[in-house]
């Protein structure tokens, strides 16, 4: 995969919380012009697909307690949203602050400075969860700050 952007952002380190109160963008590399986000302003929200490039994966850690609390459950992996991943990805849905020419400004995306970003898509609500849905209490502790 190669990317289709960068990430600016003022965060350069990969912390847990606040991402909500960042604002940052998304530099289109070439051959994307500011034709590939022609539209995009119209909708609330985008979803990024970018990847954990500093981060790393070490097979030994399939399970894990989050964030190393020992108050959670052991948990797999793929229970998890940890940046150490297999293929190390990265999908948030980020609110789309602004489009101008080949940059992107949006809030909320949790990933530092220089990170590749390999996709840039609309979020729709029919797209959304359908039906109710359910998480274990940990993962409401561990996202309380989060945002």
């Amino acid at each position: 995969m190669v990317p289709v952007g960068r990430v600016v952002s003022t965060r350069d380190v990969p912390e847990d919380d606040g991402w909500d109160g960042e604002t940052s963008s998304i530099e289109l590399l070439e051959p994307f012009d500011g034709s590939a986000l022609q539209g995009l302003d119209g909708f609330s929200h985008c979803l990024v697909v970018y990847v954990f490039d500093r981060a790393s994966w070490d097979g030994s850690r399939m399970t894990r307690r989050p964030r190393g609390n020992p108050d959670w459950p052991e948990t797999g992996i793929f229970a998890q949203r940890a940046k150490d991943r297999p293929n190390r990805i990265g999908v948030t849905v980020c609110r789309v602050v602004s489009v101008e020419g080949t940059v992107l400004r949006v809030s909320g995306l949790d990933a530092i400075d220089g990170t590749p970003v390999l996709d840039i898509k609309p979020h729709m609500e029919e797209f959304g969860p359908r039906g109710e849905h359910r998480q274990p209490s940990w993962a409401t502790e561990l996202m309380n700050g989060y945002w």
